[in-house]
């Protein structure tokens, strides 16, 4: 029977397993020499290797980041050849109509109101009143004038392009022009298959 002593010692095979594992553990710290532990600029260093001294770099010229490239002007400026157009990019439709409703009552109306006589809550408030879309000078506007504007902003009217895609800058210009058109339409303007309908309510 072997003694406490003898069972205590370590065999050649646990002394050269027992060697291996520090081996791995002092090799360990080198399988984190990646990126993370490199030298790097943090934004807006300033940089000696560069001849600006910037350590940002500029895109080069002509970088058009992906699902930018804007090639139809009138979509994306409201002009054609330079001049501001009374042309629409798209056909709008009545889905295109109830959109364009929707987004100018939550951006358009607390200036200009509902019915776009610039009578709107915050004019209520003391804000200055912007001019009535029921103006003459409004009614001859081009629809790309009031793209325009609400991408580019006008007087104390901030831009809108952040928040409003150019799609639904034009369905507000097109919905604008349906407010025109309710405050100074005539019974010429509705259809015969429901003017009918309207004589017999005004009676």
């Amino acid at each position: 029977m072997k003694s406490n002593s003898e069972s205590r010692k370590s065999t050649p095979a646990a002394k050269g397993a027992l060697g291996v594992c520090v081996i791995l553990l002092a090799l360990l710290p080198g399988c984190r020499q990646d990126m993370h532990v490199q030298p790097r600029y943090q934004p807006e260093d300033p940089s000696t290797f560069f001849t600006d001294g910037r350590s940002e770099r500029p895109p080069v010229e002509g970088t058009v980041a992906r699902g930018h490239l804007r090639t139809d002007e009138l979509l994306y400026t409201g002009r054609v050849n330079g001049v501001v157009s009374d042309l629409f990019p798209f056909a709008i439709a009545a889905a295109d109509l109830s959109r364009g409703r929707e987004r100018y009552n939550i951006y358009c109306s607390p200036c200009h109101d509902y019915t776009g006589s610039g009578n709107g809550m915050i004019v209520q408030r003391g804000f200055p009143s912007p001019p009535s879309f029921h103006i003459e000078r409004l009614r001859q506007a081009p629809a790309g004038h009031f793209f325009e504007v609400i991408t580019n902003g006008l007087g104390l009217m901030y831009s809108y392009a952040s928040r409003v895609s150019p799609e639904d800058r034009w369905r507000i210009a097109a919905y604008i022009r349906a407010l025109q058109l309710s405050q100074h339409g005539s019974t010429a303007d509705v259809p015969a298959s429901q003017s009918n309908a309207l004589t017999g309510q005004a009676q």
